[in-house]
């Protein structure tokens, strides 16, 4: 119960949180509400007063008392058109936090154990019906206090006495239905954990069906899934089973003080009510009171059920993991940063190894570049040594300690990533508690200064779409660059980078205290690191750039293949800078593994560097 009371609070806090952080939009809603309410507040009123006139013959006085109800109709409509602009922002910001809970709660756990996924339901289904139904209950309640506000205080304008008839009926409908609501949220809630219970199984079925089929098992995986199906079947009866509840509660605080009221009728004359009090007090009852809570117990018995059971559910599966014990987060002593024993890897049983018995230290403070040919295995080695795959045979230590925690090492993968937001909010998104001068000198050192003042500064937004692919890698290698973590790990992070650009940020990568590991693209960045190591099938030879070709052909071959190429494309081999040859000799190498796709791009480039 403790547990319950607990989830409760939390969704009470977060759905609270929402409202007030738009509070500019919770005030216009407020405002544009109150004018919509106005019909409903003269409604009753008007109708009493216009009966009242009409039968002592004062048809003028009546006419203006219509005149005032179309007038309030009109400020009414006027007052809901201006209000959902308002409602909707503070629903979109509420939808777009629930979308990075799912997903940071989602890496969270696929990081440490078994995919989450079961995060699949939550961030397409769940979290679009926790978006909807969020507004339409905005909605709803919103327009529940409003109205009923407005036709109490219609009420005690007619006579205060009919008041006291209608508020106790209506209250104790509410706390009927609340206790119900309570009570069909556990209904719910198993609705929706049998919702990501099948997903999960059905994922899991379709991995492995061929398996399963051969092994003959359809008839108990069918057994399975239909036990999972008919569990759901059960907890929808059973939510709807208390839609009748809903009906006694409606009964309670919707049609008792209709009756009350007719009830009390001679009472009332007797106190001084006329016809046209009594008629005003029941068109308050059923065109104000009825229709707000006719929809309130109807949206909440069905939207706000879904809402608190999946909110509930997106908070609870989206919590922080807990944090590692403090020993295993501490790196083992005189580890080295890297450590590869006997690792293999092989996409698939029965496939071919990509990486096969590879044994590799890469000590701190090492800068150390990885090179082979395309397709060889080397972003599958980045990949190992950041976790993001485990081996297949060996084991693979960061600091001394499996290779899962983020803590201790970065990636950035040829793709490079960049978000819709600041600048500043990009390159300090591994160090959020960077000081402005931090960031700046970061982005200088890696040559980004420049980029940075053609969009605007560093608090300028960010459109990763505007941005070309050099831009995007220049942002990711600066938010490497200022991150905490001492392994880095850049796999042809910088392609789109020009020869010169790609070599300023390399060089203030190995200014950065910690330990690089390269996957060259280019020959100059072998060149430039500390040691080398070549893949070469499932083989590999590690050694000095200048000592490398003459114990290994491969390196040798790749050394003589991208210094000639580039000079073979323009037909001039003198007229071509040596430096400049290496810089860009593998961009020509991988131009003849494409095909002539990118022959353009590298030519330009290459007479553009002898031009100068």
């Amino acid at each position: 119960m403790r547990t319950r009371r607990e989830a409760a609070r939390v969704l009470r806090r977060t759905v609270g949180d929402a409202i007030r952080a738009q509070p500019r939009a919770v005030a216009r809603a407020a405002a544009w509400s109150a004018v919509e309410a106005v019909p409903t507040a003269v409604f009753g009123r008007a109708v009493g007063e216009a009966v009242d006139a009409f039968r002592t013959g004062r048809t003028g006085e009546a006419a203006s008392w219509l005149c005032v109800l179309a007038v309030a109709a009109a400020a009414g409509a006027f007052g809901s058109r201006r209000l959902y602009p308002a409602l909707a922002a503070i629903v979109e910001p509420f939808r777009d936090d629930l979308v990075r809970r799912v997903t940071d709660g989602a890496l969270r756990r696929s990081l440490r154990g078994r995919p989450d996924t079961g995060a699949v339901a939550r961030l397409t289904h769940q979290v679009e019906i926790v978006r909807d139904t969020f507004g339409g209950l905005l909605v709803v309640v919103r327009g529940f206090l409003f109205a009923t506000g407005a036709a109490l205080i219609g009420l005690v304008s007619l006579m205060p006495e009919v008041a006291l008839l209608v508020v106790p009926p209506l209250v104790l409908g509410l706390l009927f239905f609340g206790a119900v609501f309570g009570a069909a949220a556990v209904r719910q809630r198993a609705l929706v954990v049998g919702e990501e219970e099948i997903a999960e199984r059905t994922t899991a079925l379709a991995e492995g069906l061929r398996d399963a089929v051969a092994c003959g098992g359809e008839d108990t995986l069918r057994e399975e899934l239909g036990a999972a199906v008919e569990a759901q079947a059960a907890a929808g009866r059973a939510v709807a089973r208390f839609a009748a509840l809903r009906a006694v509660s409606l009964a309670v605080s919707g049609w008792l003080p209709l009756l009350l009221v007719l009830a009390a009728a001679p009472w009332l004359m007797r106190r001084g009510a006329t016809p046209g009090v009594l008629i005003g007090a029941l068109t308050y009852v059923l065109h104000g009171l009825q229709p707000a809570l006719r929809t309130l117990v109807h949206g909440m018995g069905g939207s706000g059920l879904r809402l608190a059971v999946t909110l509930a559910r997106i908070l609870e599966t989206s919590a922080p993991a807990p944090p590692a014990p403090p020993d295993a987060a501490e790196p083992v002593a005189d580890a080295p940063a890297v450590e590869l024993r006997g690792v293999s890897f092989a996409y698939g049983e029965g496939a071919r190894p990509v990486i096969e018995d590879l044994d590799l230290v890469v000590p701190h403070g090492d800068h150390l570049a990885v090179v082979g040919p395309s397709g060889i295995g080397k972003s599958t080695l980045a990949a190992l040594i950041a976790g993001l795959v485990s081996p297949t045979a060996g084991e693979v230590l960061v600091d001394g300690l499996p290779p899962g925690d983020p803590e201790r090492r970065v990636l950035i993968p040829q793709e490079a990533y960049v978000f819709s937001g600041s600048l500043r909010d990009n390159l300090a998104y591994y160090a959020p508690d960077a000081t402005p001068e931090q960031v700046e000198r970061a982005a200088d050192e890696v040559g980004m200064a420049r980029l940075a003042e053609r969009l605007g500064g560093y608090g300028a937004q960010v459109v990763p779409a505007d941005l070309s692919e050099a831009d995007r890698q220049l942002i990711a290698l600066c938010r490497a660059h200022l991150a905490p973590q001492p392994v880095v790990i850049l796999d042809e992070a910088a392609y789109r980078l020009d020869a010169s650009a790609e070599a300023r940020a390399e060089e203030a990568f190995a200014r950065r205290p910690g330990t690089l590991i390269v996957i060259a693209h280019r020959i100059s960045s072998a060149a430039r690191a500390r040691r080398v190591l070549v893949l070469d099938g499932t083989r590999a030879q590690l050694g000095r750039h200048a000592d490398l070709p003459a114990v290994s052909p491969l390196y040798r071959d790749l050394i003589g293949r991208w210094n000639s190429e580039p000079a073979r494309l323009l037909g001039d081999p003198d007229g071509v800078d040596p430096v400049l040859r290496a810089d860009l000799a593998v961009d020509a190498g991988q131009m003849v593994a494409d095909g002539a796709d990118r022959q353009d791009e590298v030519l330009g480039d290459l007479r553009r560097g002898r031009a100068t």
